[in-house]
């Protein structure tokens, strides 16, 4: 490593401002990027175990901290070893804040101010307070390998007044969560805001950037804009963003964001989208997307994708995965899940083949008439 940063990026290759590289860990791990991360919110991406991800080609993994700090505690997991050995997930592993959880609660159940956010917990009611002093200090005992500073994320469409505000609190919680203490190793990425304002986002990216991270998150993005208003924005946030460090768009998982956002200069993403799909039928494929619930595969023999390899497809019919799901039989969810998520982690490859024998343009191109 040098200096002080806590992940080291190596660009391996680039066409147009698309780049495909590997960013390395303090502890030695690596990931390829562009890279998509599972969700896993309560320690598990849903229906799935660790085997199933490396299975699937994942190489890195997003756990959720509000979740984990309430159930079963950051005590508990820290006591079994962290995350890593808690999980029995042997790579990298990325914590976001809470933040976006706790202010995405139903009014009149979370307050914030300047200094934290007090909110009731989803499973019992109770009161809890999260700063941004706290939430380094959770993540710590969690252990992951990259942490999330807290920040605000406001939903939109939202006034200017709220979205400014939003850049304000998370910019001076950022100075806060970098001055407190952490566990030796361990990465802690700013995250930026701004909305659709490319002003705001251009600012709030700049004051990030001074304060210094091992990485940047672009939150508040994916959260009620159009396709065509969060690439402006997201193109502002980057515009500001060192190009030696990891640039992470945060909640965006479906293929046509994906490519808009590589294009841009996009690293690293996260989003449920592939495993919800999957435990509600809708399937990914090469040729769009289709929902197993259509009555015209209660008998079709063929697999989800016939060029898909996992082991979903080698073996399961799309009529027998149809049934499963219309008993409700959890095997079903399960299977479905596994091939989503084995089609989007290929997709996320495949783009980065693309990158590296620079045909970007065409790929894109070619994802953009199926999935815009």
């Amino acid at each position: 490593m040098t200096g002080t940063v806590a992940v080291e990026l190596t660009i391996e290759g680039t066409d147009g401002t698309a780049r495909a590289g590997r960013a390395v860990l303090a502890s030695g791990a690596s990931f390829a990027t562009p890279a998509f991360m599972p969700v896993g919110t309560r320690g598990a991406v849903r229906t799935l175990d660790s085997t199933d991800l490396e299975r699937a080609g994942a190489e890195i993994v997003l756990a959720n901290t509000y979740h984990l700090m309430l159930r079963p505690g950051a005590d508990a997991v820290a006591a079994m070893g962290g995350l890593h050995g808690f999980t029995a997930w042997n790579g990298p592993m990325l914590t976001d804040s809470g933040g976006f959880q706790v202010f995405s609660l139903p009014a009149g159940t979370v307050k914030v101010d300047d200094d934290g956010a007090t909110f009731r917990s989803t499973y019992d009611g109770s009161s809890h307070r999260l700063t941004p002093e706290l939430a380094v200090e959770v993540q710590s005992l969690l252990g992951a390998d990259i942490q999330m500073v807290l920040d605000v994320c406001p939903p939109l469409p939202s006034p200017p007044d709220v979205v400014r505000q939003a850049v304000e609190r998370t910019a001076a919680w950022a100075a806060r969560a970098k001055a407190a203490p952490r566990r030796e190793g361990q990465a802690l990425f700013g995250i930026t805001q701004g909305g659709v304002d490319e002003a705001l986002r251009i600012e709030s990216a700049t004051r990030t950037v001074e304060i210094g991270f091992d990485g940047y998150g672009i939150g508040g993005l994916s959260v009620g804009e159009s396709r065509a208003e969060m690439g402006p924005a997201l193109a502002a946030a980057i515009s500001a963003l060192p190009e030696d460090r990891i640039r992470y768009l945060m909640g965006v998982g479906d293929p046509a964001r994906l490519v808009d956002a590589v294009a841009l200069g996009i690293d690293l993403f996260d989003c449920v989208l592939p495993t919800r799909h999957g435990r509600h039928g809708t399937v990914l494929t090469a040729a769009g997307k289709f929902n197993l619930s259509n009555a015209r595969f209660r008998v079709d023999p063929a697999p989800l994708d016939e060029e898909c390899p996992c082991s979903t497809c080698a073996r399961w019919s799309r009529a027998y995965l149809r049934h499963l799901l219309s008993v409700q039989e959890p095997t079903g969810a399960r299977l479905v899940t596994i091939h989503n998520l084995t089609w989007l982690l290929r997709f996320v490859a495949d783009m980065r083949a693309a990158i590296v024998a620079g045909r970007f343009d065409a790929f894109r191109t070619s994802t953009l008439a199926i999935w815009a």
